[in-house]
């Protein structure tokens, strides 16, 4: 199926709190775990574009204390909801939040070692925002590792994901669920993509609904 566009910005509280309380545990810790892995020796200075309530952040820093980690979103409701999680961690001194969306976030050039993102590719109109502001803030020799869905075939298809993974979430997060599935892209066009921004990164299935797109830049 064709891609259909979603709203980019998570912007109510409704909406924020049903994502807050959704149960990611399983995928952001594996995120976490590959991340910690594969790029552990370039962690001493991260930024996690997306990172909505902070689970991300908050599971990164308690893997890699030596982990400085700079956690953007463009919703004001999820870095309410992410300042109290990193409060309620303990993390303050190794987590700072950023309001700011993409392209032009307002951080300096070149200054992480690690560019993360999880799930917010699909929330873009132009996916070379993510592309372009990831090669402007990672410096030589930086990690990139981008987690996101991949679209399914069938509009069908995406109602059935929605109903295997989260049959149990709240109404608003199975539409958002939904929703992002059919705004999601194809492994293909991600590796368009890549090959339009210049970046040399690998673009892989991660699960039936995931793909990972990761590398380290010249």
């Amino acid at each position: 199926m064709d891609r259909i566009l979603e709203p980019e910005i998570m912007d109510g509280r409704e909406t924020a709190e049903a994502y807050a309380r959704a149960d990611f545990s399983d995928s952001n810790q594996a995120f976490v775990d590959r991340v910690v892995a594969r790029f552990g020796d370039r962690l001493s200075s991260v930024v996690d574009l997306g990172c909505g309530p902070a689970d991300v952040p908050v599971r990164l820093a308690r893997a890699a204390s030596g982990a400085r980690i700079t956690a953007v979103d463009g919703s004001e409701e999820m870095l309410s909801l992410a300042r109290e999680a990193v409060r309620a961690a303990h993390l303050t001194e190794q987590i700072t939040l950023h309001l700011g969306r993409l392209p032009g976030l307002a951080l300096p050039e070149h200054a992480f070692d690690a560019v993360l993102c999880k799930d917010m590719l699909h929330h873009l109109p132009d996916p070379q925002a993510l592309w372009s502001e990831a090669r402007r803030l990672a410096r030589p020799g930086a990690a990139v590792y981008v987690m996101d869905l991949m679209r399914p075939s069938s509009p069908l298809e995406a109602r059935e994901i929605v109903e295997r993974v989260s049959s149990r979430e709240h109404p608003i997060l199975k539409e958002d669920f939904y929703n992002s599935l059919c705004a999601a892209f194809t492994v293909e066009e991600v590796r368009a993509q890549l090959r339009t921004a210049g970046l040399t990164l690998a673009v892989e299935p991660a699960s039936d609904r995931h793909m990972a797109i990761a590398g380290v830049l010249p």
